[in-house]
């Protein structure tokens, strides 16, 4: 984590990308601080196209899959956000992607595990979700009903 000249915390993005409003793209170092970044980003960004509806639970689901990222991979992690992918209206997309090419298992924690429920919560809030591979990694994606 960096530091800014007023001494507040600035976070490490190594990489920013902005569509044409109806997409955001950051791409974060495996570093523990990416998981408050990304949830910090996808706020900001949500908040900024109205969609405060949805903004707490995005921020959530990101939270557990960037963490599952840093847990399991190393390298960069990507975060994309897309409101209407494909035309869709109604839907927001929201991609995590990592450079490990392994899918994400969904397991059965026990009610005294400490981890092991970020794929569950993901399911059961979420509209849709999957994996894909990539280039080099793999993504897990979800998407959310936006209010009409």
């Amino acid at each position: 984590m960096k530091t800014g000249s007023d001494g507040s915390s600035a976070w490490e993005v190594i990489g920013v990308r902005d569509g044409e409003g109806d997409s955001a793209e950051w791409v974060f170092s495996a570093a523990p601080d990416a998981v408050r970044a990304a949830r910090s980003l996808v706020r900001r960004t949500l908040g900024e196209w109205r969609l405060d509806s949805v903004e707490d639970i995005a921020a959530l689901l990101v939270s557990e899959l960037v963490t599952n990222a840093l847990r399991h991979a190393t390298g960069p992690i990507g975060v994309r956000v897309v409101r209407g992918p494909d035309g869709v209206a109604g839907v927001l997309l929201v991609e995590v992607s990592d450079p490990l090419p392994d899918p994400p298992r969904e397991r059965a924690a026990r009610p005294d595990d400490e981890d092991g429920r970020g794929l569950q919560l993901v399911a059961s809030a979420a509209r849709r979700w999957g994996t894909r591979p990539g280039e080099a990694g793999k993504t897990v994606w979800f998407e959310l009903s936006l209010p009409r």
